[in-house]
């Protein structure tokens, strides 16, 4: 009978744990002005193939009341509110060891590549959404694109310390950027 060596036992936390390629393209165009960065998609957003699709996150809210418009619905209204409003989008990593949607639990990172976007487009700043995004871009990029980003609260519904009326004020220093 075989017996698997102490080096073959996997861990439980080990199984868990996923190797992700990040599967959602940025959404950003020539006349974009500034760059808002997450983390890495949550299960929900990799399963709706697009950002903050998890529907307590309040990402979208916080957009739509720091703009003063309704709030998006569908992929394409999204993307077109994005675009309209000369906003950026993407996230940090690239691919990752990550447990579900935890990114207390986000291991072995490859970070994007951001020069597609600035590239492309004339991006004035680049805000990060929550502190995991903004850690591993100063970790990994800003040292490459050589412009430091802002750091804002994070609309995750983990982040319940916000409310959304306290989101939508730290997030209004977006405004001079994209006006």
């Amino acid at each position: 009978m075989y017996v698997p060596s102490e080096s073959f036992i996997i861990s439980e936390r080990q199984m868990i744990m996923n190797t992700v390629i990040h599967p959602i393209p940025p959404v950003f165009d020539r006349n974009s002005k500034i760059l808002i960065l997450g983390s890495f998609p949550s299960v929900k957003s990799r399963e709706g193939h697009f950002f903050y699709h998890h529907p307590q996150n309040r990402f979208w809210k916080t957009l739509a009341g720091v703009l003063d418009v309704p709030v998006p619905d569908t992929i394409a209204e999204k993307k077109a509110f994005l675009l309209s409003h000369r906003i950026a989008l993407w996230d940090v990593i690239a691919s990752c060891s990550i447990e579900g949607s935890s990114d207390s639990s986000i291991r072995d990172v490859v970070p994007n590549d951001l020069s597609v976007i600035l590239s492309t487009a004339d991006i004035r700043a680049i805000f990060c959404n929550g502190k995991t995004s903004w850690n591993y871009y100063r970790k990994y990029q800003e040292a490459v694109t050589g412009i430091p980003a802002v750091s804002l609260p994070s609309t995750s519904p983990a982040n319940a310390a916000w409310s959304l009326e306290k989101l939508k004020g730290a997030w209004n220093v977006i405004l001079p950027y994209i006006r």
